[in-house]
């Protein structure tokens, strides 16, 4: 169960809060989540907010951020925070150096002939039996553990939340100090996760007031806003066929970019075996079919969302 502080009639924390500090993404839910805030209608106000920037958004997430920072839309900072270049990164990664990995996907191939072990069981250990030849190609395909949120958005998030709240290189205390806001949404509320540090405690502003994305949506309308671009790398793995097609038709420069840096990842990549795709068909992504389970007429079941903190 979600831990949600409680609120005395002044409208302040019981606990000694120091920071309240949001998480911004500038996606739909954290734009909203913010909004609302600068409209007094969640409080009480955030001290700031923070942007994670792997530098490899799409020109359409920093227009919206400078909009946001513009000076006349929130009555409190944004902090902009980085731990590089994820787009440097993956080029390093190709040439084999160390990497933050991103959920990219790999495709083994065993050629036709590959000895094939045949186990029993034997009073609950599996014993080689005989073996068998494969008569075609074994191909696997594989998802790579991903290390990019943590690395590149939450870990400078909480560097810079920490050095806000006067606990840069000092001991943690055992009662929050912190209130984080996350912009997740109650039609993603299995993302939505306690804090695990004494020192800070997670809000979810959208969830208390019961907002799905398309609540957002219309709220944003309804105060003639516009509406965000999605928040997401560039060339993100879980990206499903839609957005990749509407980068692929609408936004050039981003889909050259993408089609590099997929095809560089093709080998090389340090502890990694077989080839590496952007694309879950381990097709390149220059060549991959992008048409979505709906033009088929089904439904469209992959998981397409980063967790947490990427897409909010």
């Amino acid at each position: 169960m979600l831990h949600v502080p409680p609120v005395s009639g002044e409208g302040l924390s019981p606990y000694p809060i120091r920071l309240r500090v949001l998480s911004l993404g500038a996606g739909v839910q954290s734009t909203t989540m913010a909004l609302l805030a600068a409209h007094g209608e969640i409080g009480p106000m955030p001290d700031c907010a923070i942007f994670a920037d792997t530098g490899w958004e799409p020109a359409a997430v920093y227009e919206h951020l400078d909009w946001l920072m513009s000076g006349n839309v929130l009555p409190f900072p944004v902090h902009v925070v980085s731990a590089g270049n994820i787009r440097d990164h993956l080029l390093a990664a190709g040439e084999g150096r160390r990497w933050a990995s991103i959920p990219a996907f790999t495709r083994t191939v065993r050629p036709a002939g590959t000895r094939i072990p045949i186990l029993d069981d034997d009073e609950g250990e599996l014993i080689e039996i005989g073996e068998r030849r494969s008569a075609a190609d074994i191909i696997s395909i594989g998802m790579i553990r991903r290390q990019c949120t943590t690395e590149f958005k939450i870990v400078p998030i909480r560097r810079k939340v920490r050095e806000l709240a006067g606990l840069a290189r000092k001991r943690s205390p055992s009662f929050p100090v912190v209130e984080q806001w996350i912009g997740i949404s109650t039609d993603e509320v299995i993302r939505a996760k306690p804090s695990f540090e004494a020192w800070q405690i997670k809000r979810f502003p959208l969830i208390e007031r019961r907002m799905c994305r398309q609540d957002c949506m219309a709220w944003l309308r309804r105060h003639g806003y516009p509406i965000p671009p999605k928040s997401a790398c560039i060339g993100c793995p879980f990206h499903d066929n839609a957005r990749w097609r509407d980068m692929r038709d609408h936004d050039a420069e981003a889909w050259a970019d993408a089609v590099e840096v997929d095809r560089a990842l093709r080998s090389g990549l340090r502890g990694i075996r077989g080839d590496v795709f952007l694309h879950r068909s381990c097709v390149p992504l220059d060549l991959t079919d992008l048409s979505t389970a709906a033009d088929h007429g089904q439904l469209d079941l992959f998981g397409n969302e980063c967790e947490g903190m990427c897409g909010v």
